[in-house]
């Protein structure tokens, strides 16, 4: 063979593998692009069950993501929103005692009322301390319910009896608005 013509022969054939790997690292790369874009959206899938990646963060974010079109046509009987009362009193009860003034607390969250009850000190004005104890119900709370306050001690075993109780359900929505009626000759914080 000619030596002037084997360097441009090797030169030619150089380019050409070069551009024929490129050509598949972008092929490549695409599918890897569409494949990462797959798994993202089926992970962010609401209707698919699978187990967390992370399951110590499963309960850290609570996250979905519909279009428009997928909760269009859902029936709406399938999603029924349960709320963890006992979760809340806990929450609401805890958040009362972290401030300055109040000795103990009682919280009952019924499905569509809050009864607190608590025990202050003498040098935390009441109205101030209804407006504490309101207010941090409210904020944890769904806006539908009714929050009622009291710094009337004794309320507390009335709260709490309630709780263990086993009575009929006519009764328990009798003894819950005795309660409320009790409750309301306290202050009931301010009204925003």
């Amino acid at each position: 063979m000619n030596r002037p013509l084997i360097f441009p022969f090797f030169l030619l054939t150089a380019i050409i593998l070069a551009g024929c790997g490129g050509t598949d690292n972008a092929a490549d790369d695409e599918r890897r692009q569409a494949e990462e874009r797959d798994q993202i959206v089926e992970e962010l899938d609401p209707e698919q069950e699978t187990t967390p990646s992370n399951p110590s963060g499963d309960n850290k974010l609570g996250f979905v993501r519909y279009t428009k079109e997928q909760v269009e046509n859902e029936n709406e009987e399938q999603h029924n929103i349960n709320i963890d009362r006992t979760s809340l009193a806990n929450m609401i009860t805890r958040i009362i005692l972290r401030n300055e003034g109040f000795t103990e607390a009682a919280t009952l969250v019924t499905d569509d009322k809050t009864l607190i009850a608590y025990d202050k000190e003498d040098d935390l004005n009441a109205g101030k301390a209804a407006d504490i104890a309101k207010k941090t119900a409210v904020s944890i709370l769904p806006g539908y319910f009714d929050v009622y306050v009291s710094d009337n001690a004794t309320l507390i075993n009335d709260i709490q009896s309630l709780h263990n109780s086993s009575i009929s359900d006519n009764k328990y929505d009798n003894t819950i608005d005795q309660i409320i009626e009790q409750m309301k000759q306290s202050p009931q914080g301010n009204e925003e």
